[in-house]
């Protein structure tokens, strides 16, 4: 059989089977993202044991985190750009084994530039992975199957926030951190097997079909796309980092781990809810979950020292942003059509771009006009995402009814 013979027996799958949820394949992809975001936290959750065991600062295994988003942010574009004619199961392949590498190394390391070096390898690797799921999970379905497909592959994300990050703690605490990563490559190793077996191969993008980046970031609605993904990202982060002393006048700062835990179930809870309603009620959903946080911003702001509303209020705010992943990455690879891993690429640059200048703007605006009036700012930053969201009715987030 030819190659040509070969590419598209890969791409044409039976209508059949594109017309169900593959649900193997796609929990294979929701699992690469579990194992994404475990590497990327477990250092914040592990801080006091890798500091003692590298012998550095708690600051500097903090900046274990930072170096590995540094990577993704800085791979994500180039790396898609440089593999778009690689065959996708390869280079998916080729992604989760990097982590298994890195993971690898810092499970014996004992100096801490080698550690940094793994995580920034990993962070590396991470952009690739993250730019692949979306577009990856939308080529194994229907095209009315497309938000849900990728609403399944990133399950991973928040069950590794709301439940594997605790347990990955707990996990280190009792044998150790060094284990602990080595426990997540043997993971890694198993999903590889599991991604051999049971996830379709699909070609890469067609030499003569390759759009330029700049000509996918002026496709229309990708701009809508990513402006807000960038503001919706920036007024999470701004919250979500310094929610510790945020919480302070509540008398809940003792209490911040049920508080994310409680933020963790409600993020959960929303993807449930919006996998069966993703592809026909995009453009409702993305608006409502932009509300839904600004409400939650808005109660912070004017009732900071209730415990009760500020449970409630987080848990509405996990509500908003558990699904929000979902909703934008389908936004993007609808819009974005064959060229959506290039636009996937963009967005996971802006989310991690997001990510970081959360934490940056939070630090800097912390000793000038307090962490108290954060909800406010979140809300003016949640203000344009509506109106950005609005806007872009035609392209972006189209109704898809």
């Amino acid at each position: 059989m030819t190659d040509a013979h070969l590419a598209s027996s890969a791409l044409a799958q039976p209508t059949e089977n594109r017309e169900r949820l593959p649900y193997g394949a796609l929990l294979a992809l929701a699992t690469a993202g579990f194992i994404t975001v475990m590497t990327e936290a477990m250092p914040a959750g592990l801080l006091p044991q890798m500091s003692a065991g590298l012998n550095v600062s708690q600051a500097l295994i903090g900046q274990l985190v930072t170096l590995y988003a540094v990577g993704s942010m800085l791979a994500a574009i180039p790396l898609t750009l440089a593999t778009r004619s690689w065959r996708r199961k390869p280079l998916l392949l080729t992604a989760i084994a990097g982590f298994a590498v890195a993971n690898s190394i810092t499970a014996v390391s004992e100096l801490y530039w080698l550690t940094l070096g793994a995580r920034f390898i990993a962070g590396i690797f991470a952009g690739l992975l993250w730019a692949l799921l979306a577009g990856y999970a939308s080529r194994m379905v229907a095209p009315h199957l497309q938000g849900r497909a990728i609403t399944v592959a990133m399950l991973g994300a928040p069950l590794a926030l709301s439940l594997g990050i605790p347990a990955g703690t707990l996990l280190g605490t009792m044998v150790g951190w060094q284990l602990s990563f080595a426990i997540m490559t043997a993971l890694t190793l198993v999903l590889v097997i599991w991604v051999r077996l049971r996830v379709p191969d699909f070609a890469g993008e067609p030499e003569g079909k390759r759009l330029p980046l700049r000509q996918v970031f002026t496709l229309p609605g990708i701009r809508s796309v990513l402006f807000v993904t960038l503001s919706y990202v920036v007024a999470h982060n701004l919250l979500y980092t310094y929610i510790a002393p945020f919480l302070q006048p509540s008398g809940l700062a003792s209490e911040i781990d049920r508080v994310l835990l409680a933020f963790g179930l409600a993020s959960v809870l929303s993807l449930w809810i919006v996998g069966s309603l993703i592809d026909r009620w995009l453009r409702e959903l993305v608006l409502g979950s932009a509300a839904l946080f600004l409400l939650a911003a808005i109660a912070l702001a004017l009732w900071r020292a209730s415990p009760a509303v500020v449970y409630a209020a987080v848990s509405v705010w996990g509500l908003a942003f558990g699904a929000m992943p979902s909703l934008l990455q389908t936004a993007s690879a609808k819009t974005a059509s064959q060229a959506a891993d290039t636009a996937q690429s963009m967005l996971v640059t802006l989310w991690n771009v997001g990510i970081a200048g959360g934490g940056l703007a939070g630090g800097l605006l912390m000793g000038n006009v307090g962490v108290g009036a954060f909800p406010w700012i979140v809300a003016g930053l949640l203000v344009l995402t509506l109106y950005a969201a609005v806007m872009a009715r035609g392209h972006g987030f189209a109704s898809g009814r």
